[in-house]
């Protein structure tokens, strides 16, 4: 009976994780899971669990990834995204940075399809000119991601100079309640 509920609670799980048009296998607790969406005529990304290792988004109409959509995936092992109608600009350098990190002989696999004149070129040879005006793109991110470095540095600094003050006060009370405390034991002394 533990076993059945135990049973019923992953694949609970599963199907809860698992997006409608895709099929996923648990390949054990400590493993992940195994998330197929090959060949389901996906046009766009869906939500994908966080604990898929293995990711299957091959012979699809993917023309690109959105930012960020690949982050969460930290226990992905193996990624197929081979034929896919890749469209080539500014909205593929995620996926083309993340690749780089994540999987050199996956990113090598990728084909543009689009536009005309980058169609069927590598998307891991692709230059900064080819991918037009990105440079720009990048550089507003990249001052988002430094304010926002920024702001939490000087909190960081912030509460460490409170916790500085925090520390030197009791350090003074402390000094305080011990002079205290032998001035009391003196006049009981003294009086006895």
């Amino acid at each position: 009976a533990v076993l059945a509920c135990a049973l019923w609670a992953l694949g609970e799980a599963l199907g809860e994780d698992c997006p409608s048009p895709c099929s996923c296998t648990s390949l054990g607790e400590a493993r992940g899971t195994r998330v197929d969406c090959g060949s389901r005529g996906l046009r766009s990304l869906p939500a994908l669990p966080r604990l898929a290792r293995s990711l299957h988004l091959h012979n699809n109409s993917l023309a690109s990834v959105p930012a960020g959509a690949l982050d969460g995936l930290g226990h992905l092992r193996e990624l197929q995204l081979w034929d896919n109608p890749w469209h080539c600009d500014c909205g593929i350098l995620y996926l083309r940075l993340w690749l780089e990190d994540f999987s050199a002989p996956a990113l090598a696999r990728l084909r543009c399809a689009s536009p005309a004149h980058l169609r069927m070129k590598p998307l891991g040879q692709l230059s900064g000119n080819e991918l037009g005006a990105c440079a720009a793109l990048l550089l507003t991110r990249c001052l988002q991601f430094f304010w926002r470095d920024l702001v939490l540095i000087a909190g960081v600094v912030i509460t460490l100079l409170l916790v500085a003050l925090a520390l030197r006060s009791s350090k003074k009370l402390v000094c305080q309640l011990a002079l205290g405390g032998w001035r009391l034991r003196r006049r009981i002394s003294k009086s006895h």
